[in-house]
């Protein structure tokens, strides 16, 4: 079945707010198996709304439009999508009484316009909102099915995974089972390249190839009468990825993070780690420190920006400094292991580069960092050269530094079985 969405809402196209209402109804879709070939995003106008539906009803099965439910006069999905659909506003007694109660418990004053959210298209399905004050709806006419949601992701989100993804897996034919595969260490052109065969001579299940920051990320996909059969199909794919790519897989979940699996990595090795960062100033430690339960292993984090801070800190000597510089292999080297020694990490990461746009020389130019991490007293150092702006390259140097960390606890954990 095609899906379409469509995104209300003039401060979307002015960019007052990014549209993550958009890439998690995309890939909710894309796990129910759904086709999305249409994307929309239209502002407060009837007229301009109006076209927009008819045109996604022409050529898609179900079209979601998430935004306009408010109580305002600019608010204007649920009417524009009535008349699309030839139907009538009728009062919804239901949705009325939730508004009065939503507002009472709240002690906040309801105004007239408030009822407006309680009218609904006639022979429509209400969905109820328990977040707040607008109900979904859902349409169905001559076989097209159209789902309007409201705009607030805290309402949206949670509306559609327990009313909306129940109703459209009843609707299929046939189950559609996705498993992600995640992978670092590997580019993109290369991972395409080991798998050109298997893509080449896909049918069921397919592979799909995503690039994010630092990773490649394949999304296994097979379509089956249920859940246990698709899983059959794919079990073959998944064995044969893990035998090309092996350690460079870190998980076959897809919430989970590289940030993560170093933590997991991290615990299940009984390992803990210190960061020392210079331009990355604190990211990498974010990133950590994000997973929830990384206290178990997570000891101390050092910013050490500024080259009297190398010394202080982290015992850099000041020869060295003047010698090599703060951007260079030995002084990373410095770090990582001063920063074992202050905190008594067995794990010690350290960050060192120049993230511009200003700084760079025909020597050092800009992008040019060295991530030096140290396991149990065993230190790696690698040179990177990263394109992009200040912000792109500080993330990609952290998105490196967890790559390193992983690669160097396995390296540390495979010798050590030896």
């Amino acid at each position: 079945m095609i899906v379409e969405l469509i995104s209300v809402g003039t401060e979307l196209l002015l960019g007052n707010i990014v549209n993550t209402n958009a890439a998690y109804l995309s890939e909710r879709c894309a796990d129910l198996g759904l086709s999305c070939f249409y994307q929309s995003v239209v502002g407060d106008n009837e007229e301009r709304l109006m076209a927009t539906i008819k045109t996604a009803l022409e050529r898609s099965d179900i079209v979601v439009l998430s935004g306009g439910l408010g109580p305002t006069e600019d608010d204007l999905t649920k009417e524009a999508a009535a008349k699309v659909m030839g139907r009538k506003l009728l009062m919804h007694e239901p949705s009325r009484r939730q508004i009065e109660g939503y507002f009472k418990q709240r002690k906040i004053e309801l105004t007239e316009n408030n009822w407006k959210q309680a009218m609904m298209p006639e022979e429509a399905i209400v969905v109820d909102n328990a977040n707040g004050t607008a109900p979904g709806v859902i349409m169905e006419e001559e076989g097209k099915v159209m789902i309007l949601l409201p705009g607030p992701p805290n309402e949206l989100v949670p509306m559609f995974e327990t009313g909306i993804i129940p109703y459209l897996s009843d609707k299929k034919s046939e189950t559609i089972f996705s498993q992600t595969v995640k992978i670092c260490g590997v580019g993109e052109s290369k991972v395409e390249t080991v798998i050109k065969d298997l893509i080449d001579g896909q049918s069921n299940p397919t592979i799909a190839p995503y690039a994010k920051n630092c990773e490649v990320h394949l999304r296994v996909t097979a379509k089956a009468k249920n859940e246990a059969e698709a899983k059959l199909l794919m079990n073959p794919v998944l064995k044969e990825l893990e035998e090309r790519f092996g350690q460079h897989i870190y998980t076959m979940d897809k919430d989970t993070s590289l940030e993560k699996a170093v933590a997991d990595l991290l615990k299940e090795r009984e390992l803990n780690i210190s960061t020392a960062e210079s331009c990355t100033g604190g990211l990498l430690a974010g990133r950590l420190i994000n997973v929830s339960g990384v206290s178990e292993v997570y000891q101390s984090g050092y910013i050490t920006y500024s080259n009297k801070s190398k010394r202080k800190i982290l015992g850099v000597k000041k020869s060295l400094l003047d010698k090599k510089g703060a951007v260079s292999k030995e002084t990373a080297v410095a770090m990582a292991r001063g920063t074992a020694a202050a905190s008594k990490a067995k794990v010690a990461v350290a960050v060192t580069g120049i993230a511009g746009p200003e700084g760079g020389t025909g020597e050092k130019p800009v992008g040019l960092v060295y991530i030096a991490c140290s396991v149990c007293g065993k230190t790696t150092v690698k040179k990177y050269q990263f394109r992009g702006n200040r912000a792109k390259i500080r993330e990609t140097t952290v998105s490196s530094a967890l790559i390193l960390i992983r690669q160097c606890i396995l390296e540390y954990d495979a010798e050590r079985r030896k």
